[in-house]
C-alpha cells in the first residue's frame, strides 16, 4: 500500500465526525466451544501459522516456542536475539515474511538495552524448523528511553512487500508523540529489509524522521491489515478510558497527547479536548478501558457470523471482543466472548483453518482456539 494510496481519505472515511459514546457489550457464552492448545506458557504474547500446520508462539520473558502436532514442545527455539525484559518489556510479536513457504523468514519485535536505555527493536531470521539461524536486526526506534512501559510492538506486512510497526511513546515521553525528530508515538513503515521506502509521507523533509508512516499514538497493541477491505487497521492503549480503534492513512495525525476521550491516572485532565482541526478522530474509543491488546479481522467459514468483524484482545476487562461490522465497515455492535474464564487476552489470530486463537496473559498462559458449537 503506498503512500498514494493510502491518502485516498475520502474513500475510506477519513476526517470522520467523532465517534459515539461507548456502548455497552453483549456477553455471548453460545455459539463456539474453547479447545485448549497449550497451557504453561510465561505470558505469551504472539502467534504465528506455519504452512504445515504447526504454530510459532512468543513468550514475553524472551523465548519462542514451538506447537507441532497440536504439542508444545518442551524445548525453547534456539537464536532468538537478546531480549530486555522487565514491567512491560520483552518479546513482543512474530510475524511470517508474506513469501515465508519460499524463504523461511520471521521477524520478530522486542524491546532491547537496559534499563536506562532502552527501546523496540525489529529482527529478521530463517527458521530453520528447529531454531532461527542468520538472524539480523534491522530496525531500532530512536531515540532510546528510560522506561520499560509502552513499546507499541505489533507489525503488519502490507500488500507492497513494505510493513508497519507501532512504536509507543514510553508512557513518560507522552509529548514525543508530537515530535517528528522521534519514533516514539508513531507508526513506522519500512521495506523488507528493514530500510525506509522511498515514497514514506516525510521522505526528504529535513528534522523528520523518515520512517514515519503516522504519529500521535500512545500504545498501540494491535494492527492488521486487512486486503479485502485494502484497510490497516490499529487499536492503541489509553489512559483511564479512551482506548482507541483507528483506521490509519498516510501522514495523518492520530491526536495523542493534544485530544484524547481519557483521563490521567490521577484523575486530571490530560488534554482539555476530544477534537481538533487536523487531528483524527478513532472509529470507536472505550471507556472504561478495556485494554486492548491483539487485533485479527475473520473472514473464514467457520463462522459465517463473523465473517467481516474485528476481533480484540481485551486485557483489563479479560475478554476477547468482536466488532461487528456491517458491509460498509461501520460498527454495528460489540459483543464479549470468553469473559467466563477470566484470562487476560494477549493475542487472537484469525487462522488459515478458518478458527479464531487466543493466547492469554498470564504466567500460566494458555492458547485456545475457539471452534463451533457442536
Amino acid at each position: 500500500m503506498s503512500c498514494a494510496a493510502a491518502s485516498a481519505e475520502a474513500d475510506l472515511g477519513i476526517g470522520r465526525a467523532p465517534p459515539p459514546p461507548p456502548q455497552p457489550a453483549k456477553v455471548v457464552k453460545t455459539g463456539y466451544k474453547v479447545t485448549e492448545i497449550a497451557k504453561g506458557l510465561d505470558h505469551p504474547w504472539s502467534m504465528a501459522f506455519l504452512p504445515d500446520g504447526s504454530m510459532l508462539v512468543t513468550e514475553r520473558q524472551g523465548r519462542l516456542r514451538l506447537i507441532k502436532g497440536g504439542l508444545l514442545q518442551p524445548q525453547p527455539i534456539g537464536g532468538v536475539p537478546a531480549v530486555h525484559t522487565g514491567s512491560q518489556a520483552g518479546l513482543f510479536d512474530i510475524v511470517l515474511h508474506p513469501n515465508f513457504a519460499q524463504n523461511n523468514i520471521v521477524y520478530l519485535t522486542y524491546a532491547a538495552g537496559t534499563a536506562a536505555a532502552n527501546g523496540t527493536q525489529v529482527a529478521r531470521a530463517r527458521f530453520d524448523g528447529s531454531m532461527l539461524q542468520d538472524l539480523h536486526v534491522i530496525f531500532k526506534a530512536a531515540p532510546l528511553k528510560d522506561t520499560d512501559n509502552h513499546y507499541g510492538g505489533r507489525m503488519a506486512f502490507l500488500p507492497d512487500g513494505t510493513f508497519a510497526l507501532t512504536i509507543g511513546e514510553g508512557f513518560e515521553y507522552r509529548e514525543k508523540a508530537q515530535d517528528l525528530t522521534s519514533d516514539l508515538g508513531k507508526i513506522v513503515r519500512l521495506n523488507e529489509d528493514g530500510s525506509v521506502p522511498q515514497d514514506n509521507p516525510f521522505i526528504g523533509q529535513a528534522d523528520v524522521r523518515p520512517e514515519i508512516y503516522t504519529w500521535g499514538h500512545r500504545n498501540e497493541q494491535g494492527l492488521i491489515f486487512d486486503a479485502q477491505s485494502g484497510l490497516l487497521y490499529e487499536t492503541e492503549h489509553g489512559p483511564r478510558g479512551g482506548d482507541e480503534l483507528n483506521i490509519i492513512v498516510a501522514h495523518k495525525n492520530y491526536g495523542w497527547p493534544v485530544i484524547t476521550y481519557g483521563m490521567d491516572y490521577s484523575g486530571a485532565y490530560v488534554s482539555p479536548y476530544t477534537q481538533r482541526p487536523g487531528l483524527e478522530q478513532p472509529v470507536i474509543y472505550w471507556t472504561p478501558s478495556i485494554a486492548p491488546s491483539g487485533l485479527a479481522m475473520y473472514r473464514g467459514e467457520k463462522f459465517p457470523a463473523w465473517k467481516g468483524d474485528l476481533f480484540v484482545g481485551a486485557l483489563a476487562f479479560r475478554h476477547l471482543r468482536r466488532v461487528h461490522l456491517d458491509e460498509a465497515g461501520n460498527v454495528v455492535s460489540q459483543e464479549e466472548l470468553l469473559n467466563d474464564l477470566r484470562w487476560r487476552i494477549r493475542d487472537v489470530r484469525a487462522a488459515p483453518d478458518g478458527y479464531l486463537y487466543v493466547c492469554t496473559d498470564e504466567t500460566d498462559g494458555h492458547v485456545l482456539r475457539l471452534e463451533p458449537a457442536d
